[in-house]
């Protein structure tokens, strides 16, 4: 049996990423608040910010898993807000970094103990994740933590069998980039302008290398920019 687990699929790049693992016959497990209404998605309800929400999915995780052959545990979901270094109250960056960073840490706590040899783990990071804009602090900070978890993970988990890698996707045409754009028609235009195809990145695109990363080992402790080249200031 084959395994991946999906933080935030229920949307977006995760909802793609699950029906990219399920056509190849594993099965999917969906952590999130939201259910991903693909058929065949395993949904184990999970506030990420909650230690207790964590624990009790892990647990039924714990079960589920055991006897694969090889698993994939894929970091995606994410929170963005809009805030600057001078905007950006320390309760609201905390709540920021517990989805974004602390739970992470959690399951990997859990988790990586059971993954057999085969596995990866997969941090969907952002082209922000070695660079700034403005309006976007919290998710920047995050971003670079999740750069540090990748590069810290391959270290710790040398000689396993279990390899990792960040994937930084450019601006993806998901319903995060849309709210944080105020689903302003005009600025997604001036934002998909800003590569060299002239165009947002889609879900499937993302999900297809985050598929590629999982069975290509050789890439352990990489970082993999899908972005379609975007243009230097």
């Amino acid at each position: 049996m084959k395994a991946a687990i999906i933080t935030g699929a229920s949307v977006g790049i995760g909802r793609a990423t699950a029906q990219t693992f399920l056509a190849e016959d594993y099965r999917v497990f969906n952590l999130s608040r939201r259910e991903c209404p693909v058929a065949g998605v395993t949904n184990l309800p999970c506030d990420l910010t909650s230690d207790t929400a964590i624990n009790n999915v892990c647990a039924r995780l714990i079960t589920a898993i055991t006897g694969c052959t090889t698993v994939t545990l894929v970091h995606n979901a994410s929170q963005m807000c809009k805030d600057s270094t001078g905007n950006c109250a320390s309760d609201s960056l905390r709540q920021v970094l517990e989805t974004n960073v602390v739970a992470i840490n959690s399951l990997n706590q859990q988790l990586l103990p059971l993954l057999p040899r085969s596995s990866s783990v997969i941090y969907v990071g952002s082209t922000l994740s070695e660079k700034a804009v403005p309006g976007s602090f919290s998710y920047v900070v995050s971003k670079h933590a999740q750069l540090g978890m990748m590069r810290a993970t391959c270290q710790d988990l040398m000689g396993s069998g279990i390899h990792t890698a960040l994937i930084c996707p450019g601006f993806t045409n998901t319903e995060m980039l849309r709210t944080h754009l105020d689903n302003d028609p005009e600025v997604e235009r001036a934002i998909a302008g800003m590569n060299s195809f002239n165009r947002l990145i889609e879900p499937d695109e993302i999900a297809e290398l985050i598929r590629w990363a999982h069975h290509n080992p050789v890439i352990n402790g990489a970082v993999l920019h899908a972005n379609l080249g975007q243009k230097e200031n």
